[in-house]
């Protein structure tokens, strides 16, 4: 006999009864209630829908493939989980079968969250009720909507473009324009003196979109993904054409990531970037967190290792008003659980405090600033002083946690306009003091990549103005970029390490380069034959450098080998006497020919880069292959072909030189001169086509 089920309200009670009147079990939280009681018959409301299990996904729980989110994204979670945890049951997708039997029964399924198991809906109170029916449907919650605060005092200035003040003379490599300010107060200019520009980091930037992505200062930009949550499409331009949707975004990302010298540079300005919209401008409750739930769960699963997200939000709509000042204690709502969660993954998470200013009995924090794992940053203008409009802490569980966390400008901070492609103006709010912070953190993570989320909030507020005695006001002060970074005990970077048979002295010489080094004694060059231990070779014992950050090269050459398959190592020796051993590489001694040969086919990032004049490219080959290794431009004409030719396997390189005007070879017919700007090359060795950036700094 087919049941049917009937929604009553009593007493201010949200019950489920059978038609043979014996009570449901409850799956309305307390709190969803509380709202759903208040509501007409027709109203709708906007619910989490959690399941009880994977569906049809259960049968991967006990061996769940690496496969399941991408290689990027496991590589960063090996900084902070162990091997055999880099992927969990979190990771499984929702069960379809499930979403479509929810989907039928509600106005409209919003987003789904693999890490919470569940969907978010539009539903109404009777709607709701045929929810709760469902057996594989476990707990149904409120979900947070959160209402523009009209006190904010974010305000734009847009004006043409303005010639700025420019940098102090010789002082540092680049032209920061009227951004200086900004990026000085934070030590930013050294960390770029060093050649830190945030390469190879991913910064994921979540608004409310982005309308103007053709502004010069993002001429340079590197954008590898992009999707807009709100209206379920990849463009992030929002489809409203008013002004007013999308400024928010493009006025931080170019904070954080812009690059026009003499007008404005980010902190990461080469750095790659994914762009989310999660912030709906045309809702009068513009921030929904499923929305941020969805994008960072996308976010994780491409690799990103940085987000940067500016709610400057904190009142609710009627009748969202269960969440208060007193739930800002890192788990009451969905988004700072996420947020959690994101950093327990290898995700430096980075949140603006808020703008709600101060209050003497409370703290005025936006979820996720709430956060613990979260690097929440207040404001300040261009003296040091706090901003008026800039939250403050503590947060409310117990212990409580001193809220901000760091503090960067956000009085006056320059921007790109939103209107105007070669327009800037002026800003303020901790929606730009946030982008800074991610910046800083970005640059954090070029330099100590194997650091962890935690080692590096820890370092950033530990090296930063006020850590000495941190508030709720300021928090741990304002940043030093400089000093966050090397607040970080530095491990070995070997940036390469190739083996090659040579005739002039005989042997294999072994070349290495390192990215930095920390209390380094020295190296020991190792070799074993096949099915034999690794063993230090006579006189294979090269000091090291220390303590450094500048980039070392080293070679030996092991005049002792003879035909047949060696394989090396470098044993790296602490001043403590502490050994770390690099990967083996292998080489083939047959008669004359040599090759160590790589497992696959990669082509690596050009060093240095930025560079001016020369840079050096590097690429592997596991096989005899066909290979072209071009040059484009930002429009896609090629600038020079560096290789075509058939080349044996092994570990290649080519040096292009855009000063001198040609390649290693030295062939001048491949002589070229190229301009400042980001350029692409590619390199197509029988079915491997790969691609990547490199940027010309004059």
């Amino acid at each position: 006999m087919r049941q049917h089920w009937t929604l009553l309200l009593g007493a201010g009670i949200l019950l489920l009864f059978s038609i043979s009147g014996s009570p449901a079990r409850e799956k309305a939280t307390t709190r969803l209630q509380s709202v759903v009681n208040r509501l007409g018959g027709s109203d709708r409301i906007y619910v989490w829908v959690y399941f009880t299990d994977k569906g049809s996904h259960e049968t991967m729980r006990q061996s769940i493939p690496l496969s399941i989110v991408s290689e990027r994204s496991i590589t960063r979670r090996k900084k902070v989980l162990p091997s055999q945890d880099l992927v969990d049951y979190t990771d499984l997708p929702v069960e379809q079968s499930y979403i479509d039997q929810v989907a039928v029964r509600v106005g409209r399924v919003r987003q789904r969250s693999k890490w919470f198991n569940g969907v978010s809906v539009v539903a109404t109170r009777g709607q709701l009720s045929s929810l709760e029916v469902l057996p594989f449907v476990k707990e149904l919650d409120l979900l947070a909507r959160f209402g523009k605060n009209q006190t904010e005092q974010e305000e734009f200035n847009d004006g043409a473009q303005q010639l700025a003040p420019r940098k102090e003379n010789g002082t540092h490599a680049l032209d920061y324009g009227a951004s200086f300010a900004q990026v000085n107060q934070i030590n930013v200019p050294a960390v770029h003196d060093l050649g830190n520009h945030a390469e190879g980091v991913i910064v994921g930037v979540f608004d409310n979109g982005f309308r103007l992505p053709n502004h010069e200062a993002f001429s340079s930009m590197y954008i590898i993904a992009q999707y807009d949550f709100v209206d379920h499409k990849v463009s992030v331009v929002p489809n409203n054409p008013s002004a007013s949707f999308g400024t928010h975004g493009v006025n931080t990302l170019s904070t954080i990531g812009g690059y026009t010298p003499g007008q404005l540079i980010g902190p990461a300005f080469a750095a790659s970037f994914i762009l989310a919209r999660t912030e709906n401008d045309s809702s009068e409750t513009p921030i929904e967190e499923d929305n941020w739930v969805a994008a960072i769960e996308w976010a994780d699963s491409i690799g990103v290792d940085i987000t940067s997200t500016s709610l400057g939000y904190l009142t609710y709509d009627t009748p969202y008003t269960s969440w208060t000042w007193q739930d800002m204690n890192g788990n009451a709502t969905a988004i700072t659980r996420a947020a959690d969660w994101a950093v327990s993954r290898g995700i430096v998470v980075v949140n603006s405090a808020g703008n709600n200013g101060d209050n003497a009995s409370h703290n005025t924090l936006n979820a996720p600033a709430d956060g613990d794992s979260v690097l929440t940053v207040g404001a300040v203008d261009a003296t040091g002083l706090r901003s008026s409009f800039s939250s403050v802490g503590p947060t409310t569980c117990v212990p409580s946690h001193t809220k901000p966390d760091v503090m960067a400008q956000g009085s006056s901070v320059r921007v790109a306009s939103a209107t105007n492609t070669t327009g800037y103006g002026s800003a303020s709010g901790t929606s730009f003091s946030c982008p800074l912070a991610a910046g800083v953190a970005a640059l954090v993570v070029h330099a100590r990549p194997n650091a962890t989320p935690i080692q590096i909030m820890n370092s950033m507020r530990s090296t930063a103005s006020r850590a000495a005695g941190p508030d709720n006001q300021y928090g741990w002060g304002i940043l030093d970029a400089l000093a966050a970074i090397n607040g970080i005990p530095l491990s070995i970077q070997l940036h390469y390490f190739t083996a090659t048979v040579v005739h002039d002295p005989s042997g294999v010489r072994l070349d290495w380069g390192t990215l930095s080094e920390v209390n380094n004694f020295g190296f020991t060059v190792q070799r074993r034959a096949d099915s034999t231990e690794f063993a230090d070779l006579t006189q294979g014992f090269l000091p090291g450098h220390g303590t450094t950050i500048v980039p070392h090269e080293y070679s030996f050459t092991d005049n002792s080998a003879t035909t047949g398959t060696w394989f090396y190592r470098i044993k790296q020796i602490d001043l403590d006497g502490t050994v770390h051993c690099s990967d083996a590489g292998r080489v083939d001694i047959i008669t004359s020919v040599s090759a160590r040969v790589p497992a696959d086919f990669a082509l690596d990032q050009n060093y240095p880069n930025p560079f001016n004049a020369s840079t050096t490219l590097k690429y592997r080959l596991p096989t005899q292959s066909y290979v072209t290794l071009k040059v484009f431009d930002m429009l896609g004409k090629e600038v020079v072909t560096l290789v075509d030719a058939v080349e044996e396997p092994g570990y290649k390189s080519v040096s292009f030189s855009a000063t001198v005007g040609s390649t290693s070879d030295g062939d001048a017919s491949r002589k070229v001169g190229i301009a400042s700007g980001v350029y692409y090359y590619r390199i197509t060795a029988g079915d491997f086509v790969q691609t990547k950036r490199l940027v010309l700094l004059k």
